[in-house]
């Protein structure tokens, strides 16, 4: 069993690394290994916050993270995934599960027909600190409570608002994401919901498997990252909605007589 979650989260942590949604692998990998889902989702954060580190540290490598703008970033990215775990209990989760297919649709389509989307950076829409205060720590409570997207939620906030290319606005997200992963983190671990011994083991395969999608991301930029987005985002919408108790999917149900 270990040997295999293993090499789920290094098929994970790449998957990440380039364009996010290594979830849609390594939740359903251990929901099968017979963890309840708190566990799982608890245990996944080990893995999660591993692969986001390992891809975050390849592309501090080569100098793509401007810590100034960053650093701040980050923090708020983690105090929000820290209070995003905390009220698990207390977010309407139904909610969520019926929104998050639509906007990752949306996304998909974006990336899928925007036509001036590159590796150059464009005219900002919003402030960094604007940006820092109130994007970040959206998505980073987001990704505290529920997580499927928090990747290219990250990824179209560089992107639209800041205005920054798609490989600059990946290395970002990678520490936003990162940070995200570690405040939520820091909640199942004293909260006692974390399974050690599959945790690291997926752990290792991420940070590996991080480090493979990194360079994939930088040699390739916007020609690879892109299109998998486009792909992630439809993939994770679909996994979504394959739940036939997913309120979304019940409703176009309903309207259509299903």
């Amino acid at each position: 069993m270990l040997a295999m979650l293993f090499a789920v989260a290094l098929a994970a942590g790449c998957i990440d690394a380039i364009a996010g949604g290594g979830g849609l692998l390594t939740v359903p990998a251990l929901l099968l290994a017979g963890f309840d889902p708190v566990t799982a989702l608890a245990t996944n954060k080990v893995q999660g916050a591993a692969g986001a580190l390992s891809s975050t540290s390849a592309f501090a490598r080569r100098g793509l993270i401007d810590w100034r703008a960053g650093a701040p970033m980050a923090l708020a990215a983690a105090v929000a995934g820290l209070a995003g775990a905390a009220s698990v209990s207390h977010v309407p989760r139904e909610a969520l599960s019926f929104a998050v297919p639509i906007v990752l649709i949306g996304i998909a389509l974006y990336f899928a027909f925007a036509r001036k989307l590159g590796d150059a950076d464009a005219r900002a829409r919003l402030g960094i600190g604007a940006f820092t205060l109130a994007f970040v720590p959206v998505i980073g409570f987001y990704d505290g409570v529920f997580g499927p997207g928090a990747g290219s939620f990250y990824m179209i906030g560089f992107i639209t608002l800041l205005g920054w290319g798609v490989v600059r606005a990946t290395a970002h997200t990678k520490l936003a994401n990162c940070a995200s992963n570690l405040g939520a983190l820091s909640f199942f671990i004293a909260s006692g919901g974390v399974v050690w011994s599959v945790g690291l083991t997926m752990a290792a395969g991420a940070f590996l498997g991080a480090q493979i999608g990194s360079r994939l991301a930088m040699k390739h930029g916007a020609r690879l990252i892109r299109p998998l987005l486009v792909v992630i985002c439809c993939a994770m919408a679909a996994k979504l909605l394959s739940d036939p108790a997913n309120p979304l999917r019940v409703a176009v149900e309903h309207l259509f007589g299903g």
